[in-house]
């Protein structure tokens, strides 16, 4: 008789003392659980010996990218679900230890009967492998890095379409994810008060688009630092294709390395989040130095609730072995006193939230649209880490778990003058022609 899914969600829910939100299909076939909505499918059992290996959402992920589970319905609805029992409840610490209650122990040593043979399965290919030594060295920096940018411009170019921009677009009510990212690359050259000659530095350039805008549209001379060679290649082909070659510059460099200041203004594009709270102030003292005066920083980066206690808060698990290797989030609070601490003077903080969550929609769609491309670029289980990680991260944006913001700083000299608009907002008012 097949019953996998009725033994699975009777152990499950005495192991977790709450019921399970999704249903479920087990490999012999049977179902169990909530009718109605999304299903979870569990095409191998030894997906239960990673979860038993490792509890929580490391195992899920390592049996997700492996292709052992799957979902069969709204992907969006099944991770909002689920959120409360895997990210909202944490990781290994947060792990049922069932040997004080006989009832729990029991039901931990029928899953263990049901998982099969140990060990577990060995990780994922697509897995970074656990690094050791002090974090956010400038090589160790690099690797991960490497990890997650060098993967194929062609599969970028899959996911993000034509605009090549991996960062929150600014949408209008309506218009094309390609609109929306010039927008948002627009709205950041007026922030920063372009002009023609200015000297502008693009920390974390990516494949060229912010300095292409930059130097095309705003006459800026451009320097675009990077630690992936594939990004830097892409980038210094488009900019010769555009006819730029004589006022955009893209390096290999960690922007640790970069000597060459001052520079007018400083693009900082979904780049801080590599930086780690170790290296944070590092961070904003190394621009700080390169800006000169009355210089201004744009600073757009991710952020993350704060914690009831700061010393508590761990890095995503799956995040960081499958898509930013040593990626750290702060709450905004913590990034603004970092940067007036540095000496800059913080004028102006945009939340922009909701746009991200419907820019990870986006690029989930054109994913799923070419799924086969996508797979044939680069691997099934690395489609599937990305079809994950931005469908999770639409949801988190979503429910407000994360939020990402533009920070307006300015080297204001000793004189006062910031050389900001009285009315600060004026860039959103009146758009470039």
């Amino acid at each position: 008789m097949a019953d996998a899914a009725l033994r699975l969600t009777t152990l499950a829910e005495d192991l977790l003392g709450t019921p399970l939100p999704v249903r479920l299909r087990a490999w012999d076939g049977s179902e169990a659980g909530p009718t109605g909505g999304p299903v979870l499918i569990i095409n191998q059992r030894r997906a239960l010996r990673r979860l038993l290996w490792k509890p929580g959402e490391l195992g899920l992920a390592r049996a997700w990218v492996a292709g052992e589970i799957d979902v069969e319905g709204d992907l969006y609805d099944t991770l909002d679900r689920l959120a409360g029992l895997i990210w909202e409840r944490g990781g290994d610490d947060a792990a049922v230890h069932p040997v004080r209650d006989p009832k729990l122990r029991a039901a931990a040593k029928a899953l263990v009967k049901l998982a099969g043979p140990w060990p577990p399965p060995a990780p994922p290919a697509e897995e970074m492998r656990r690094r050791t030594g002090p974090l956010h060295t400038k090589r160790r920096d690099k690797e991960a890095i490497s990890h997650h940018y060098d993967v194929g411009n062609d599969f970028y170019e899959l996911v993000l379409g034509p605009s090549m921009v991996y960062s929150c677009a600014y949408w209008s009510e309506n218009g094309t994810l390609e609109e929306a990212q010039r927008d948002k690359l627009d709205l950041i050259c007026r922030k920063l008060g372009l002009k023609e000659g200015d000297r502008l530095l693009d920390v974390g350039c990516g494949w060229g688009s912010m300095a292409i805008h930059a130097a095309k549209e705003y006459g800026a001379e451009v320097v675009g630092v990077t630690l992936s060679r594939e990004q830097a290649a892409y980038a210094r082909k488009r900019i010769a294709e555009e006819g730029l070659a004589d006022r955009i510059e893209i390096r290999v460099q960690d922007y640790r390395d970069v000597k060459d200041g001052p520079f007018d203004a400083i693009s900082s594009i979904g780049m801080a989040e590599h930086v780690g709270s170790v290296r944070y102030r590092q961070y904003a003292d190394t621009l700080f130095a390169l800006l000169k005066p009355g210089g201004r920083l744009l600073n757009h980066q991710i952020a993350r609730r704060p914690e009831r206690d700061e010393a508590a808060y761990k890095v995503d698990e799956f995040i960081d072995a499958y898509v930013f290797p040593d990626g750290e989030l702060a709450p905004v609070g913590r990034t603004v006193t970092l940067l007036e601490e540095a000496g800059l003077e913080v004028r102006d903080v945009e939340v922009i939230r909701e746009h991200y969550a419907r820019t990870l929609r986006e690029w989930v769609a054109n994913l799923e649209a070419r799924w086969n491309e996508a797979v044939r670029l680069s691997s099934p289980g690395r489609a599937r880490i990305w079809r994950l990680y931005m469908a999770a991260s639409a949801v988190s944006f979503e429910r407000n778990r994360i939020g990402v913001n533009q920070i307006l700083a300015v080297k204001t000299p000793e004189s006062g003058t910031s050389g900001v608009n009285l009315r600060p907002r004026a860039w959103t008012e009146v758009a470039k022609a």
